[in-house]
């Protein structure tokens, strides 16, 4: 019977005989003895293979192996300070499944170089370590919406004919003879379902065609889109930092090791309570300003400006009350404020930038009108007349907001760069593999 790796480690199995099966993660040959580390999906083990202990097969096959050759082990469990977690298999059997070729990952290779082989690169301790990271986030988050909050899951179309967020970030298509295009947010269609279900969620992919080079940016991303009935902005709000603290604190008190084999210090997590800071907007101007930056009212946050605000925080918080003259179609107004909107960002600390943007959303009809003759959306009515119906039928409040599934991973595990909390990144200049 075949175990793995963690298993071992789990149930220290010394002096069990165990059967591994995975792949060549380090090999060195010294006179009789061949050294090799495996690892499977859940580790790494030492294997010491010595000449006059396995078949001439196999040795053969120990001798030939290349760096990620899978192959089957059979052996016996013996603990050793110097060995990979304290405990290395002293092979009774080496066999190769497949030798393949000799591996093309090696040290000191370009960025550049490492995503045109990401095929081969997801292999790596690091990517392991973040797509793992990666999946148990993800599913914190459903587990919070699912069976903390009550939500339903829906699918949404990713081709559509109506624009979320504005014409410009849109990426085009031909939809048998007709202009279409990839759906910069699954928002509106959530918003169709609260009207059935009460409290929904989307996780899909998003595109935008932002022709941006930041560390922070990509082009297909993933979107968490909750959308609530009933709910008005303060609400909205709390939900969204109960579940940001839910996950951050579930991955601490479950994957602490894992988030130090990231490299994040889960103690630096630890700092994540709750409440959030709140800060309206025009304060936040302000003080991006007396922190050396140079920012106008009525201008949006970029990177550098995020980075200002958070950088000294060790928890995310919101910015709130925008300027409605920057902010989508959708968003009701202040009641106290028109030229206001009830919405926010939330910004990661540390100037990993904004990592949720929600809204209580306009649902009265004629308001809705409104607005999109503001923004010279009434000239392509027809494709928004779906959306425009559901304020004609039953229209309730409600809000919603949509996280960026990637720059909540990058900020949880402090990742330098986006590209990596995602398997294949797509940016302006990568489309491949």
């Amino acid at each position: 019977m075949i175990t793995n790796i963690g298993t071992i480690f789990l149930q220290k199995l010394e002096g069990k005989e165990v059967a591994l099966r995975g792949w060549v993660h380090r090999h060195r040959i010294s006179g009789n003895m061949v050294f090799a580390v495996i690892r499977d999906p859940t580790g790494v083990m030492q294997v010491t293979v010595k000449k006059d202990k396995v078949s001439e097969k196999d040795w053969k096959d120990a001798n030939d192996a290349y760096v990620e050759s899978s192959l089957t082990i059979i052996g016996v469990v013996k603990k050793d300070e110097r060995a990979p977690g304290g405990y290395e298999i002293q092979a009774t059997g080496f066999t190769l499944i497949s030798r393949g070729e000799p591996f093309p990952i090696a040290k000191d290779l370009s960025e550049e170089y490492l995503l045109d082989i990401r095929h081969l690169w997801v292999r790596s301790q690091k990517m392991t370590a973040i797509m793992k990271a990666r999946h148990h986030i993800v599913n914190y988050l459903r587990e919070f919406l699912d069976e903390k909050e009550g939500f339903y899951e829906i699918a949404p179309p990713i081709i559509t004919k109506s624009g979320c967020e504005g014409g410009s970030t849109l990426f085009e298509m031909n939809y048998f003879g007709e202009k279409a295009y990839l759906t910069q947010s699954s928002q509106m269609y959530a918003e169709v379902f609260v009207f059935a279900l009460g409290k929904v969620y989307v996780l899909a992919p998003s595109f935008r065609a932002e022709k941006s080079r930041t560390v922070r940016h990509l082009a297909e991303y993933w979107h968490l889109e909750p959308e609530m009935a009933f709910y008005d902005q303060k609400m909205n709000m709390e939900l969204q930092e109960a579940m940001v603290h839910y996950v951050v604190d579930s991955m601490v008190k479950g994957h602490s090791e894992l988030l130090k084999a990231c490299g994040r210090d889960p103690e630096d997590l630890k700092k994540v309570t709750l409440p959030f800071e709140r800060m309206p907007y025009k304060k936040a101007i302000d003080r991006v300003n007396e922190l050396g930056g140079k920012m106008e009212y009525g201008q949006d946050f970029g990177a550098d400006e995020e980075a200002l605000l958070t950088k000294e925080l060790d928890k995310p918080m919101f910015v709130y009350g925008y300027p409605k003259a920057i902010k989508a179609f959708y968003m009701k107004e202040d009641p106290a404020n028109p030229e206001l909107v009830l919405n926010n960002d939330l910004l990661a600390p540390k100037g990993h930038g904004e990592i949720i943007g929600g809204s209580e959303r306009i649902w009265h009809y004629d308001e809705l009108i409104a607005r999109m003759k503001e923004q010279g959306l009434d000239k392509s009515m027809k494709d928004y007349q779906w959306y425009v119906d559901l304020r004609r039928y039953g229209s309730v409040p409600h809000s919603g907001f949509g996280l960026g599934v990637e720059r909540f991973v990058k900020w949880i595990l402090d990742l330098d760069h986006i590209r990596d909390a995602i398997p294949f990144p797509r940016t302006i200049t990568r489309c491949y593999p």
